[in-house]
């Protein structure tokens, strides 16, 4: 039995097949092949070589720096009913123009408040006078006293006069200041505008409502404050965050297309930078940084296209690093860190271990010997 050799065989299975000899791979294949193989190189050298620039994300929304800029009560100074409103929801006002007209429960109460401090007035006077004829007996008194002429009880039984007439005095001008506190209270029943803003809600009632002091009658928005955005950042990321950093913000209503990696090429968006970051954490478990605007490039858009209280977003922008770390990071789960800072925490944790073995080994041999 003869035996052939594989190549042979296979020679003479081709020498039946002609055809087999002429099929060749198509060239759009090739091409496909081609590109396929230069975008993996491409995507290497993308990743290993362009820069992403790592960023801090929250929400928040727009606030008033200065407490006296952001939306107030207004409340009434004394108790009484309401007698006229001199404004509506949604007026603009300026510093000092009325808000709301409050009267007294009693109408005859500024009359007796008046008849009462000019009868406390009298009683002042009368204790003056009486005061300054107790202390001429003091002296009287004293001199006869000092001369044998008088006694010792008369002496001081005067000096007991003008102490009783020094109480009844300072008596009658607290009665007084207490008087003229009340007339303060009573000529400020005209509630008045505290600066220029916008009445942006009545809260009182009809005419002839009851209100009580200080409760809110009106709500009053200040025009013209400093805006800044207040945005929450997650715990993990807000160790890297600084003030001074650079920020990108989007507010609500307004168009953006945003690259995170590559602010360059970002697009309605606008600049701010960091302000402060909160030491302590909000009542949502995020931490509060306030951003404010930058005023060496453009400014934000002025009112009435961002109110206060319009909802924001912000990027804090941090260091550059490499594409191919990025996409690793965020593989990962792991928070905010360049590889500067994982080769450092790694030289630092080496170097204590190694301090800590050679203390425990030099104590070793301190034992021994």
């Amino acid at each position: 039995m003869m035996h052939y050799s594989d190549s042979h065989i296979d020679d003479e299975h081709k020498a039946h097949f002609k055809t087999l000899h002429t099929i060749r791979l198509p060239k759009a294949q090739w091409t496909l092949m081609g590109m396929i193989i230069f975008a993996m190189v491409a995507c290497g050298i993308f990743v290993y070589v362009v820069p992403w620039v790592q960023t801090a994300s929250g929400t928040g929304q727009v606030i008033a720096l200065n407490p006296q800029d952001r939306v107030q009560n207004v409340t009434a100074f004394v108790s009484g009913r309401i007698e006229q409103w001199y404004v509506t929801d949604g007026q603009q006002v300026k510093e000092g123009d009325p808000i709301v007209l409050l009267a007294d429960n009693d109408p005859n109460l500024l009359e007796r408040l008046a008849a009462e401090k000019a009868q406390v007035q009298a009683q002042i006077s009368a204790a003056q006078s009486a005061m300054a004829i107790a202390q001429l007996d003091v002296s009287r008194s004293e001199t006869l006293f000092r001369e044998g002429l008088g006694s010792r009880r008369d002496y001081e039984q005067s000096r007991i006069r003008v102490a009783e007439m020094q109480a009844r005095l300072s008596e009658a001008r607290a009665s007084l200041n207490q008087i003229e506190v009340n007339l303060s209270r009573q000529s400020v029943q005209t509630v008045r505008a505290p600066r220029d803003g916008v009445i942006q809600r009545i809260s009182g009632g009809a005419k002839a409502t009851l209100v009580s002091q200080g409760q809110v009658v009106a709500t009053f928005a200040p025009t013209e404050a400093k805006r800044v955005v207040e945005v929450y950042i997650d715990g993990r990321d807000v160790a890297l965050i600084e003030p001074g950093n650079p920020v990108k913000l989007q507010f609500e209503g307004w168009p953006a297309i945003q690259f995170s990696g590559w602010p360059s090429i970002a697009k309605g968006l606008f600049d701010g930078k960091v302000q402060s970051v909160d030491l302590a954490s909000s009542a949502n478990g995020l931490f509060r940084v306030i951003v404010e605007e930058d005023a060496s490039v453009e400014g934000w858009p002025k009112e009435p296209f961002v109110r206060l209280g319009a909802n924001a977003r912000g990027w804090v922008l941090l260091k550059e690093v490499p594409v191919y770390y990025e996409l690793w990071r965020q593989l990962n789960d792991f928070p905010l860190q360049t590889p500067d800072q994982i080769e450092g925490s790694s030289r630092n944790s080496g170097a204590s271990g190694n301090s800590s073995g050679s203390s425990s080994g030099s104590s070793t041999s301190s034992g021994s010997n």
